[in-house]
């Protein structure tokens, strides 16, 4: 009887069991809805059989027009996407790790989508990030990530990375972009006002 009076042995494997079941599933659909999950998008078809898809998605108070400067502001740990998103193109190479690495642009609709992908030893990854106009000056940033991992330790653990580490990096990233808009949008549509005159 003494082997059934320590728990422990229960709770560890619950740990890995919980994590599948409640916590992966909303660091992969971090702010989006289902039908957002669930939605086709530009770029779904640069990487088949996934092993990961990761849709996230924030409502910003600000339009599209004023959302898109800031795609390319915003940098996380590895990457930046460009100076001027607006004169990107297709084929475009950003940069992430090393100058001869990068998100190669494969898409891409000023004000409105930019799809980029990168295919590395270790890892084929298509991101679309697309801004949906709410109307009343309100945008829909929807970003989806897939990714394939390669055979292999460096595989795996990139595996292990773009569901944990991964999340905070897009989350602040997309964090950034609204508080950015939010506070330029205000900026300018309050600027004309200030020292008006009142006949």
């Amino acid at each position: 009887m003494r082997g059934f009076s320590n728990p422990r042995p229960f709770w560890w494997a619950a740990v890995p069991v919980a994590y599948l079941l409640l916590v992966r599933p909303r660091l992969l659909r971090w702010g989006a809805t289902r039908e957002e999950a669930r939605a086709a998008l530009p770029g779904d078809e640069l990487v088949t059989h996934p092993h990961v898809v990761a849709t996230r998605a924030v409502t910003i108070e600000a339009p599209p027009e004023a959302v898109w400067p800031w795609l390319a502001q915003v940098s996380g740990p590895d990457e930046r996407f460009a100076p001027e998103p607006g004169k990107l193109g297709v084929g475009d190479l950003l940069p992430a790790k090393g100058d001869d690495v990068g998100y190669r642009v494969t898409q891409v609709e000023p004000d409105r989508l930019l799809v980029l992908s990168i295919r590395a030893f270790h890892v084929t990854l298509a991101w679309t990030i697309a801004l949906r106009d709410l109307g009343e000056g309100r945008t829909r940033l929807v970003s989806r990530q897939r990714i394939r991992c390669r055979p292999g330790v460096p595989g795996l653990v990139y595996l292990l990375l773009s569901q944990s580490a991964d999340f905070l990096a897009v989350r602040g990233r997309l964090a950034a972009v609204k508080a950015l808009a939010e506070r330029e949008f205000r900026r300018s549509f309050l600027e004309p006002r200030v020292g008006s005159r009142v006949p």
